[in-house]
């Protein structure tokens, strides 16, 4: 008989009895449709692997993980080839998820996970809004003729919730007409009381992880300069945790273009942190 122990490759701190937890991690590696460099696909494994170099304590928030009591349900396996059917597959999952009375926590993956997790958290509010932290616009209606896009995910999502319900923090980089969008629709947040309008809603967070400087998120697959600290992120988290958080996902790692590992650092840490605001 062997006796162990043996490598544990769910994410540190998970509780393993999906009935008794408030939270469902869900693994999402899909990057099907990104339009620069692929690998997004990569990441959930890595970040769990990753997340063991944590610490379970949080100073910034003075919680633990096992005060989160979230489940680590694994990565959802995808068709290859086959973008629809992969996002009916991750709004099928998400709806069970919010059928057992509990919260999604996506871990991707490209940005376009977000839209059926979207779809399926409106079913059950519906007071529904997104906080979008992204060095992107997302606000596209296609890319190149494809309307299930990456960089469209946000504005697809907006028709859902309503533009009014939509805050985005930390965009420098779109079309014209996107940044357009944004200012006719007041969806750029620059400082937290921008956030205030949505306070009585239910909040889905969503955050591409490029919405960081290149100096610290390098392993993503469409860096942008000019970025968040980790500690400016921290700060809109801080903020955010007396909002009514229902849902949220961490997304655009692509771990393969950061050989030193410290990008999947980065980004387990942002899960953590976020964790501890839900």
């Amino acid at each position: 008989m062997l006796r162990g122990p043996f490598l544990d490759r769910t994410w540190m701190g998970q509780n393993p009895d999906y009935e008794k937890s408030d939270i469902v991690m869900l693994g999402l590696p899909f990057d099907g449709t990104v339009s620069y460099r692929s690998g997004s696909r990569f990441a959930p494994e890595q970040i769990r692997l990753a997340s063991w170099g944590l610490e379970e304590y949080s100073p910034y928030f003075d919680k633990h993980l096992e005060d989160v009591n979230f489940h680590d349900a694994g990565d959802l396996e995808f068709p290859l080839g086959n973008t629809y059917k992969t996002l009916d597959v991750i709004q099928e999952n998400v709806e069970d998820i919010y059928r057992d009375g509990k919260r999604v926590f996506g871990i991707g993956g490209e940005h376009l996970v977000t839209l059926p997790e979207i779809k399926a958290v409106s079913k059950f509010y519906r007071d529904l809004a997104i906080v979008h932290f992204d060095a992107h616009t997302d606000l596209r209606e296609e890319y190149m003729g494809e309307e299930m896009s990456h960089s469209a995910v946000i504005r697809h999502s907006s028709k859902i919730v309503g533009a009014q319900n939509l805050r985005q923090i930390g965009i420098r980089s779109g079309m014209k007409e996107e940044f357009e969008f944004m200012r006719k629709n007041n969806t750029l947040a620059t400082k937290y009381s921008d956030l205030d309008a949505l306070k009585d809603k239910k909040i889905f967070v969503t955050v591409d992880l490029d919405v960081l400087d290149t100096s610290i998120m390098p392993g993503t697959g469409t860096p942008e300069c000019g970025g968040l600290t980790f500690n400016e992120l921290v700060g809109w988290f801080r903020y955010l945790k007396d909002f009514d958080i229902v849902g949220a996902d961490v997304v655009e790692l692509a771990p393969d273009y950061d050989a030193s590992g410290a990008s999947t650092a980065v980004a387990t840490k942002v899960i953590r942190e976020l964790l501890m605001i839900m």
